[in-house]
């Protein structure tokens, strides 16, 4: 006999009794698989087989070949067999189904099992649309996508019996290849945890990797926790960081969620001494991508119900941007209760965002869109009115709008000092300048306001004085024409004389002698002609016995000066009124 003529022997056969046995008229056999239809890769998995206690034996066909698969006998009482798969592989991937014979015959074929092989490719990446976290009765979109170039992907929920979805793939503009699943509606007595995996076409059974698990937390059902940090929400790189969610309520987990991704931090909760529940998220050390919005929720194990959100927290990580920023405070760092502070941030590097920052703080305080005036970026911001509570030190820090959790440097710290408020004790206040060192002291630039007002307030003073003087002269210069008339040779003027002689003073002096001669008493007129009519001196000395003698002298001293002029006033003209001078001298 030929090999060829024996293989279509064997080969008919074979589909004789493929023929016979799909000809069969008992009920069909269950099939089914543990632990489960899809498999990893490497691991074992067994096939069942159950049908009538009257079975002889058990057969095991898979698509795809025309042969049976495998034969076995079946397992007291008689009813199933197994067909053990030791370690998984593609080989084994594929659609099966099974018979079993029994004395009258075949049975009908089982119903397929699709038995899937995972961990031949990489995981795609699974994330959701718009959050993880879903208000009851919401809906999401889930998307699968790998850069793999997958035909197909396939979205499976963690719970047993819940059907799988398959999509083809689309590819995305930035080249990755991606399906979309609408989920929904969302409703709390169910858990909503997914996976994801992609295939090609031509092997169908044959997946990638799982994706990471993507849990939706349905959320609102419970009261809400609180999320702070103590190192407060502005950080640097390298530094340790860590979020504490808190709640009054006695959850037994709680979740972290960032703001833009599809991640879900959970931790076991913990009981505090003070009753609170709580977790501890550490994010050391901080670096760039640990800046963001977070929020937290608290949960119980085995429900999908979450509490409502807790309060945002914004993290900020400085020293992301290469410049630093310059810090002014107007009209000083010293302000009253009630007074009207500005603090300008400035930038020579272009800025979208200024914030401004307050040490100590919670929350990272304001923030102001920059405008770009004199060829500096700034921003201005203003607290009316200052109360006791914006005493502090205070830094700002430039951001752009496409990263805007992420910072430049800081400004050097400015602190402002409210007066009149108490328990402040800090260091002296500094200003941060772009063309000046800062100040040293709280108020120096008062001390200068105060001294320039103390020297005004002298000077006003003093010309009140002068000018009270003044008019007592001018009253004191008529009383003294009433009662001493000039004399008549007043008249006579030297021609030669400048018209300056209108504002002539008469110098009236009194000189003591403290040593006069004994019995000698001296009544003296001059004023002759040949003289200078403006000069008039009034001598009087009296005898030993009576005080040291006083000589009272009027004196023109604009007669002692050079008299020279270029010209001479009219011989009509009547001299004005003449301010007078007094002055006292000892002659010793």
């Amino acid at each position: 006999m030929t090999p060829i003529l024996t293989a279509l022997l064997c080969l008919g056969l074979s589909v004789g009794s493929r023929d016979s046995v799909q000809a069969g008229t008992l009920p069909k056999p269950t099939i089914w698989a543990e632990p489960g239809s899809v498999i990893p890769m490497e691991t074992s998995v067994t096939l069942w087989c159950k049908g009538s206690l009257k079975a002889q034996k058990y057969v095991l066909y898979k698509d795809g070949y025309p042969e049976t698969w495998e034969e076995q006998k079946p397992l007291e009482p008689k009813d199933k067999a197994k067909f053990p798969i030791t370690d998984m592989t593609s080989v084994y991937a594929g659609r099966y189904h099974c018979y079993y014979e029994s004395p009258t015959g075949w049975s009908e074929p089982s119903d397929q099992l699709e038995l899937v092989v995972t961990g031949m490719h990489s995981k795609p990446s699974l994330s959701v649309l718009p959050s993880p976290i879903v208000p009851s009765g919401g809906n999401v979109t889930l998307q699968c996508g790998s850069w793999r170039g997958f035909n197909r992907f396939i979205l499976m929920r963690e719970v047993e019996g819940q059907p799988s979805w398959t999509r083809d793939s689309q590819r995305a503009p930035s080249g990755e290849f991606q399906a979309l699943f609408p989920v929904g509606p969302v409703i709390p007595s169910l858990m909503w945890t997914f996976r994801c995996h992609g295939f090609y076409s031509n092997t169908p059974q044959v997946w990638s990797l799982p994706s990471d698990p993507l849990e939706l937390l349905v959320s609102g059902v419970l009261g809400k926790p609180s999320l702070l940090t103590q190192q407060g929400p502005v950080v640097t790189s390298g530094q340790n960081l860590t979020l504490q969610c808190l709640s009054d309520v006695s959850y037994d987990r709680f979740a972290l969620f960032k703001e833009g991704t599809s991640d879900l931090l959970q931790l076991h909760g913990r009981q505090t001494q003070a009753g609170f529940s709580g977790a501890d998220f550490s994010l050391s050390p901080v670096k760039s991508s640990r800046g963001g919005q977070y929020t937290c929720y608290g949960g119980h194990n085995l429900s999908s119900q979450w509490s409502a959100p807790s309060d945002p927290l914004d993290i900020l990580v400085t020293g992301q941007l290469s410049y630093t920023p310059s810090l002014r405070v107007h009209p000083g760092p010293t302000v009253a209760p009630g007074e009207n502070v500005t603090l300008l941030c400035q930038s020579l590097s272009n800025v979208d965002t200024f914030l401004l920052s307050k040490d100590g703080a919670a929350d990272a305080s304001l923030r102001l869109r920059s405008k770009y005036r004199a060829g500096k970026y700034e921003a201005e911001f203003s607290m009316s009115p200052v109360t006791p509570a914006h005493g502090g030190t205070y830094r700002c820090y430039g951001s752009i709008k496409t990263s805007p959790y992420l910072l430049s440097y800081p400004s050097v710290p400015v602190e402002i000092l409210v007066s009149g408020s108490f328990g402040h004790h800090g260091p002296p206040p500094t200003m941060s300048s772009p063309t000046a060192a800062p100040a040293q002291g709280p108020s120096w630039y008062l001390y200068v306001l105060i001294g320039a007002s103390v020297a005004f307030i002298l000077m006003l003073c003093l010309l009140i004085l002068l000018l009270v003087r003044q008019q007592r002269r001018g009253k004191c210069r008529k009383s003294t024409g009433d009662a001493d008339p000039e004399p008549k040779d007043r008249g006579l003027q030297d021609s030669s004389r400048p018209a300056a002689v209108a504002q002539e003073e008469t110098l009236y002096a009194a000189v003591q002698d403290s040593w006069p001669e004994d019995g000698v008493k001296l009544d003296h007129w001059q004023n002759t002609q040949d003289e200078d009519p403006q000069v008039v001196t009034y001598a009087q000395a009296t005898a030993s016995d009576a005080p040291p003698d006083v000589t009272y002298a009027q004196l023109n001293h604009l007669t002692l000066r050079q008299k020279t002029s270029a010209s001479s006033p009219s011989q009509s003209e009547e001299p004005p009124a003449e301010p007078s001078v007094y002055a006292a001298l000892a002659i010793h």
